[in-house]
């Protein structure tokens, strides 16, 4: 008969945190459990790790991508049996998850937040606009002094959900951000990605100062875009 394998697992750190919880599973799966086994439900690792079902989720998908676990309508998610191509190239199997993840989220990025700069546009205020030139104005100092503005470059598109007044999709900005971070480091230490990065977002900018609807949804999608040909070059 199927089981569920309870265990005690270690706490997460905020960065990466699918990742993190993906990697202490399948450390799991190769140390006390075999094919058919049963995760334990979504509500209940969610509340092993301290972390949101979403994050849960992510990691299970993570892990079905390598073909450790598959999702079994009416059972739930199982253990399966070692795939002989995956065991062979394992980096292979780990590379195409990957892409596939950040292709997805980049995806969403593009769904979410050319609408989210029209927004912006036309509810930011002066307070608001002010506080996105500040950022920029850090940004450009890190970067003047060859730092990478990991968190500058978060804030400022976090300072748009915020000017386009939805507290909803603020929740979902943070979370991408979050996903995303290990990507966006990396991309940021490419030569002339950081100057690429901040005139993107100066672009942007000057459509919301502007009231420029259209010209702000623009300036993001080829920013996004500008940011999908680096992940994907380097991925």
């Amino acid at each position: 008969m199927n089981r569920a394998v309870k265990n005690e697992f270690e706490a997460v750190r905020r960065n990466r945190i699918y990742e993190e919880i993906a990697r202490q599973i399948e450390k799991m799966i190769a140390e006390k459990m075999k094919p058919g086994d049963m995760l334990a439900p979504e509500r209940q690792l969610a509340e092993q790790f301290g972390v949101s079902r979403s994050s849960i989720r992510d990691a299970i998908r993570t892990l079905e991508l390598s073909g450790l676990v598959e999702a079994r309508q009416g059972l739930g998610t199982v253990v399966r049996e070692h795939s002989a191509a995956a065991l062979a190239n394992p980096l292979t199997s780990i590379l195409v998850q990957r892409r596939k993840l950040v292709g997805e989220l980049i995806d969403v990025r593009k769904m979410i937040e050319p609408p989210l700069s029209a927004r912006a546009a036309m509810h930011a205020t002066a307070e608001e606009v002010a506080e996105m030139e500040s950022i920029l104005g850090r940004q450009q100092q890190k970067m003047s002094q060859g730092e990478l503005a990991i968190d500058e470059d978060a804030e400022f598109h976090y300072a748009i959900a915020l000017a386009a007044d939805n507290s909803v999709v603020l929740k979902v900005i943070d979370v991408l951000m979050d996903l995303l971070r290990d990507t966006r480091e990396r991309s940021l230490q490419l030569a002339g990605r950081p100057e690429r990065s901040i005139a993107g977002h100066r672009e942007i900018l000057e459509a919301i100062k502007r009231r420029d609807e259209a010209g702000a949804e623009a300036a993001m999608c080829r920013h996004i875009e500008a940011v999908e040909n680096i992940v994907f070059t380097k991925l």
